[in-house]
């Protein structure tokens, strides 16, 4: 920061003010942002970008900043919502983030270049029952199911394809509790150990979509920025193929 001598600490909390604008400005301007969410993403994108010489410099679940500074001056990490990552990096306030597909699928990921399948938070999008729910007979008598999810566009088309009808209900968040209460006959939602499910005694029945995180970019950084972008990309390739 620039001190000046004599100046009141007003004015001077007022230039060191205007210079970390100015260094913000400078840092959309020539620096690399990437958008990540916190929990298993983050954990497991973390070697990828060690492996392309990034390091933040805090953890997001122990530090409350939302922006995380890196060993690099000219990169850093902007900590989001799983399902705002694609939007940050569609609209340029990060030229690359990393999104799950299932959030890609759902939301949308047009205007994203999508060139890298990181292989990581893998999991499967089911339709999974209470034990001992005859899916399969509900669905030959042409029943009409009541099928809970926060994935809505992905069922809907789903179930469309089947020809299987359902009314969508909206969920956020424990989507198992769903049958359990009478809310629904079916759940949508990802499915990784499953273990979950069979706390809950429901059954996976279905395979919709095997769901892993992609590397998303911005399409004009990718152009404006490629000589810092390029290498980057190139060496998480490298990481993700060994």
């Amino acid at each position: 920061m620039i001190a000046l001598d004599g100046l009141s600490p007003r004015h001077q909390a007022l230039i060191n003010g205007i210079e970390s604008f100015l260094l913000l400005g400078k840092h959309v301007v020539d620096g690399i942002t990437i958008a990540l969410s916190k929990g298993r993403i983050f954990e497991e994108t973390l070697p990828l970008l060690t492996a392309a010489g990034i390091e933040p410099r805090e953890n997001p679940e122990t530090s409350r900043k939302l922006i995380i500074p890196t060993n690099r001056d000219d990169v850093r990490v902007v900590i989001v919502r799983a399902t705002d990552a694609p939007t940050y990096v569609q609209y340029g306030a990060a030229d690359v983030g990393v999104a799950g597909k299932d959030v890609l699928i759902e939301n949308g990921g047009d205007g994203l270049y999508q060139p890298l399948d990181l292989k990581i938070a893998q999991c499967r999008m089911m339709v999974a029952v209470p034990a001992g729910f005859d899916y399969g007979h509900a669905v030959r008598q042409g029943a009409r199911l009541r099928v809970a999810t926060k994935y809505i566009n992905i069922a809907r088309e789903h179930f469309a394809a089947k020809g299987v009808h359902v009314d969508l209900i909206k969920l956020y968040g424990s989507m198992e509790l769903a049958p359990l209460a009478g809310l629904a006959d079916a759940i949508v939602d990802l499915v990784s150990t499953g273990g979950t499910l069979k706390a809950n005694r429901l059954v996976a029945i279905e395979h919709i979509v095997d769901i892993s995180a992609r590397l998303i970019v911005n399409q004009a950084a990718l152009k404006l920025k490629r000589e810092k972008l390029a290498p980057i990309m190139d060496a998480i390739a490298r990481a993700v193929g060994r």
